[in-house]
């Protein structure tokens, strides 16, 4: 739907790599995965949810009431894993940007949980606000990088119901699948109710959900309460449940790269078998993402050693289990347009490109995951495009040979002339930010195009509008959510 400057949604384009390397066997593999069933069989995890801790002493999971450690058998665990789907739907507000896991192709989005923004009409640089969110999210609509929506940066003014305050910014500023970070069961009850009311119904619901939700363990071999009571919410209502863990190798995990990747798998497993004791066969993805912290400061850095980038994405589907991958994007430098971003970035989207991954996070927040520039997203979905066409194949047909044009050219000719290349070469040289023409001559710098470019989508994109009816639904279901859980 065109707005006053005819900008309209582009289509999404995923990643559809015509190859990818053959990364590991399955006796490594297996190594980590041994190591993680030890740990849940001998360490085990603290879970912190009664309702939890009931779903696995009923599945005859050993349980310390003392320390409130559980301990799970791997027969447990592997029975588990055996009921969750390996492929399933994610669901759009409108059905016109479903994405089917089944399809071999990797969806992106951006990175979230981004707290500042650099106001694009001030320059001042301040604490987020849904408001903010709300024109991310149109920017977010309009790009064809973005496949699905993640919480960019926090409603950081609508305190405890904030979560939910997001996914209304999202329904009502994209077509395309949300996935939020609601955590608590409470809050889950109100989000579901949101969904149900996008989707159109309970059963619609389960079949194309619009809504899938991310959980966490906390590290080390935590299950919180929140988080817990959440995910068994939205798996009862057929709500997809990303089920991830973000261990820090040095302070919340070994300072090895085979331990604290042995306690992510850990961690993660643990979740799945909650869910999926509770409830067979309830869609989810795992989302195995440890780091490294830096020895300095304890916090977490880019370090040059990144060893193994995709080794995750192999483990989760050597569980059998869908793939969201953490490390498509993401930099730790303050200022966009910079070398380090751009060496950060281009080197994470290329290896994700090719890692096989459903789902991949990452893009549009520099300072270390921190704060959002509107120009940041358009420089990431420039090194993104070409993360895609590195792995794209090439179109074999007698068009795209041209040897009758080379025969027609012939030795020490010139190609300029043909009819062939002025149907092709548009399409082969495909102009991005470093090619815009400077009506003075040479180039124009590219910080400078993808800040007017990215002003002019966030004051002029108008997405599709959500329903009226819908959104005065989700408004009424938000005043409930914010009665109760602010009294």
């Amino acid at each position: 739907m065109p707005d006053r400057s005819g900008l309209r949604r582009q289509p999404i384009e995923p990643w559809r790599p015509t190859f990818r390397p053959q990364r590991h066997d399955v006796a490594y593999l297996d190594r980590f995965v041994d190591a993680a069933m030890q740990v849940l069989e001998r360490t085990g995890v603290k879970v912190l949810s009664e309702r939890a801790v009931a779903v696995f002493r009923e599945h005859g999971a050993g349980f310390d009431a003392e320390r409130r450690i559980v301990r799970l058998r791997e027969d447990l665990v592997r029975g588990a894993l055996a009921s969750a789907p390996r492929t399933f739907v994610l669901g759009s507000r409108d059905g016109s940007c479903d994405l089917d896991l089944a399809s071999g192709d990797t969806y992106m989005t951006s990175d979230g949980c981004g707290i500042e923004v650099i106001d694009w009409r001030t320059g001042e640089r301040r604490a987020s606000t849904k408001a903010d969110l709300a024109d991310i999210t149109r920017m977010l609509d309009y790009v064809s990088s973005i496949a699905y929506w993640w919480p960019t940066v926090g409603a950081g003014d609508c305190g405890l119901t904030a979560q939910l305050h997001e996914l209304d910014a999202g329904w009502n500023n994209t077509v395309k699948h949300l996935q939020g970070m609601v955590q608590g069961e409470r809050e889950a009850r109100f989000a579901v109710e949101m969904a149900t009311v996008i989707a159109g119904g309970p059963d619609e619901l389960r079949l194309r959900p619009p809504l899938s939700d991310l959980i966490c363990a906390v590290s080390p071999l935590v299950i919180d309460r929140d988080g817990a009571e959440a995910a068994l919410v939205f798996a009862e209502a057929g709500v997809p449940v990303v089920l991830g863990a973000a261990p820090s190798g040095g302070t919340t995990a070994p300072a090895t790269h085979a331990g604290f990747m042995a306690q992510a798998v850990a961690e993660v497993l643990a979740l799945v078998t909650l869910v999926q004791l509770a409830h067979p066969g309830a869609p989810v993805f795992g989302y195995a993402i440890p780091g490294i912290a830096d020895p300095r400061t304890g916090g977490g850095r880019h370090s040059l050693d990144g060893r193994e980038p995709a080794l995750d994405v192999d483990l989760v589907h050597h569980l059998g289990l869908p793939s969201q991958h953490g490390c498509g994007g993401g930099t730790d430098t303050e200022s966009p347009g910079t070398w380090t971003e751009a060496a950060e970035v281009a080197s994470s989207l290329t290896m994700a490109a090719r890692s096989g991954s459903e789902l991949v996070v990452g893009l549009g927040l520099t300072d270390n995951g921190r704060l959002w520039t509107a120009e940041d997203l358009l420089l990431d979905d420039q090194l993104y495009h070409q993360a895609r066409y590195s792995v794209m194949g090439v179109a074999l047909g007698d068009e795209e040979f041209a040897l009758d044009v080379i025969d027609a050219v012939g030795p020490g000719g010139h190609f300029l002339a043909q009819a062939h290349t002025r149907q092709h070469m548009r399409e082969t040289f495909v102009r991005g930010l470093t090619c815009e023409p400077d009506p003075g001559g040479g180039y124009r710098p590219p910080l400078e195009v993808a800040r007017e470019r990215a002003r002019d989508i966030v004051e002029h994109y108008e997405p599709e509008p959500l329903d009226e009816a819908k959104a005065a639904a989700l408004r009424r279901i938000l005043a409930a959510a914010d009665a109760e859980l602010k009294s």
